[in-house]
């Protein structure tokens, strides 16, 4: 009869205690072949998420080189074309006041005659400019009393 400890009789005690230590050794190799993929995983895991970091370093860098370079180009065309506006408006300024003052110059011309025009006429028919003058006068004091 067996005993709950005992071996069967085809079992050698020492074949037993050989093939549990190559079980073992088995496990140890299986975990250490297993820390070694577990490493390699790791170490190609740091290695990519490198290589990720550092391109989305240079992909930042170079979109803040574009958008430097895009403002400058922005920046000049919008000085350039300032610049343009500001000289037509004061060409077009320029051109405006020379204008006014030769409509100006030639009002003041126009006057001046219509004024010696008037002062002669007066000087030839004065009863005529006074009975006028009256009559106008006349009318005036009608429509204001109204």
């Amino acid at each position: 009869m067996s005993t709950p400890f005992s071996t069967p009789d085809n079992l050698d005690p020492e074949a037993g205690f050989t093939q549990t230590a190559s079980i073992a050794q088995a496990a140890n190799d299986l975990r250490a072949a297993a820390g070694e993929k577990a490493r390699e995983f790791v170490h190609n895991a740091e290695e990519k998420a490198t290589a990720l970091k550092d391109r989305a370093v240079e992909s930042a860098q170079q979109f803040r080189d574009t958008a430097a370079e895009r403002a400058s180009q922005f920046k000049a065309t919008a000085t350039e074309k300032a610049t343009a506006f500001k000289s037509a408006a004061t060409d077009k300024a320029q051109h405006l006041k020379e204008s006014a003052t030769e409509q100006w110059e030639e009002t003041r011309v126009k006057a001046k005659e219509f004024h010696i025009t008037a002062e002669d006429y007066i000087r030839q028919n004065p009863t005529k400019c006074v009975l006028s003058a009256l009559g106008a006068g006349f009318l005036i004091g009608l429509v204001v009393r109204r």
